[in-house]
């Protein structure tokens, strides 16, 4: 039986593999749009108020956003461990693989994905520091739907799987869920700042936002799943080599 101590070192482990991959492709790939972005930003506050030093440097904040992105993925991680764990203690035969994959799956679809359908993100220098507390609020509750809505069609896709139901009919009401709570988003209100940054600015920043996003959950599923089928395959061995050396009678 696999303990909770080691899926949490998995999921750290696989979690701070994925944030190193996730933030050096932000750092050579997303940091020139950041520094577009803050180039602007910075043009428009001084034609409205005198230039004010910066606190940190753009290197400094650079390294910042390496650091960010290994800690975002252990903590990342480290949830995704404790789920994965609430799963196998249900199912412990499941393959950790295909298990890996499929909830990583559903956790960039419910914590981010649906969620940024609604509220995309957008590069610094777009949002008044005063609606900070709504947009946050904004997105907790799209997150909050997004997961919900993730969870039930995992529930819903397995018990009528349980009940020999078709593989049509359980893609149909999963579709089903996940367009009833696209729709339950746009319900939310809107974006309170208008996005006055170039329109291929945006653009650029939000692929590049997925990209990255997709690399640190595609990067977690892999190296957890890798993780467990080693584990998988470790115990497997030491089970032969126990029974091997079993004296018979």
């Amino acid at each position: 039986m696999t303990s909770l101590l080691s899926l949490l070192g998995r999921g750290a482990l696989a979690g701070g593999a994925a944030g190193v991959v996730s933030g050096g492709f932000s750092w050579l790939l997303a940091e020139p749009v950041l520094d577009k972005a803050v180039r602007l930003e910075a043009a428009g506050e001084e034609a409205s108020a005198p230039a004010a030093s910066e606190v940190f440097s753009r290197s400094t904040q650079h390294t910042g956003l390496l650091v960010a992105a290994v800690l975002t993925g252990v903590a990342l991680g480290v949830l995704f461990a404790v789920v994965y764990a609430i799963l196998h203690r249900r199912d412990p035969d499941a393959v950790p693989w295909r298990r890996s994959l499929l909830l990583a799956g559903a956790g960039f679809i419910g914590v981010w994905m649906l969620p940024f359908l609604r509220y995309p993100a957008n590069p610094p220098g777009v949002g008044d520091p005063g609606t900070l507390d709504t947009r946050v609020d904004a997105w907790l509750a799209a997150m909050a739907i997004g997961v919900i809505a993730v969870a039930l069609a995992w529930r819903v896709h397995g018990w009528l799987q349980q009940n020999g139901r078709s593989a049509p009919l359980r893609q149909m009401a999963v579709t089903g869920i996940m367009l009833a709570a696209l729709a339950s988003l746009f319900a939310l209100p809107d974006n309170p700042d208008p996005v006055t940054a170039p329109a291929a600015l945006v653009w650029d920043f939000r692929v590049l936002s997925v990209a990255s996003m997709g690399l640190l959950w595609s990067g977690l599923a892999v190296g957890f799943g890798l993780l467990g089928v080693r584990a998988t395959r470790g115990r497997a061995e030491e089970s032969v080599s126990a029974g091997a050396t079993v004296p018979t009678t």
